[in-house]
């Protein structure tokens, strides 16, 4: 019997644990013998949306653009797993109408945390204005109403955000 895909896309502000939460999440679902991909927002604009620019318009197009890799995956048996900041309420609920076993996870960290954990210097450029269209800073990230899951990156340690997020997928019978 072929495995049922899914989708799991974890969105919030640069800095938040997306990468980190989805690393852990993939080695757990590994243990499962599950086909398991992740689509890192970093590692996707190098290669699949190279020469996009941080416009509105281009962000959403990005966006758009892992959804529909997410979803030729998940209908193919694979979990996917998306760490990127998506940060348009708008495009994620699209994603949530057009895909199939959408799971949208918020990583859900204050910014002024964010920017303590900034190891690219991305936000600090931002404040000085070298960075512009910034999320969090000159450009907004629009919080879910209705995520699927919460983890919280500062009141839980990251394998507390998996095991949440793996009884949830269980809860589902994705497991």
């Amino acid at each position: 019997m072929k495995s049922k895909g899914l989708i799991v896309w974890l969105t919030g502000l640069s800095g938040a644990g997306k990468s980190t939460i989805a690393k852990e999440l993939e080695a757990n679902l590994r243990q499962y013998n599950r086909l398991v991909e992740v689509l890192d927002g970093d590692v996707v604009r190098t290669n699949l949306s190279k020469g996009l620019g941080f416009s509105r318009e281009d962000r959403e197009t990005n966006i758009r653009r892992i959804g529909f890799v997410a979803n030729l995956l998940s209908r193919n048996g694979v979990i996917v797993i998306v760490a990127a900041i998506s940060p348009y309420r708008n495009t994620r609920d699209e994603l949530k109408k057009t895909t199939h076993n959408f799971i949208e996870v918020y990583v859900s960290t204050p910014l002024a945390v964010c920017e303590t954990r900034d190891v690219k210097g991305l936000y600090n450029k931002a404040r000085k204005g070298e960075l512009k269209a910034f999320t969090g800073i000159d450009d907004p990230y629009e919080e879910p109403l209705n995520p699927d899951v919460i983890c919280n990156t500062v009141e839980e340690q990251v394998d507390e955000s998996v095991s949440k997020l793996m009884t949830e997928l269980n809860r589902l019978g994705h497991l």
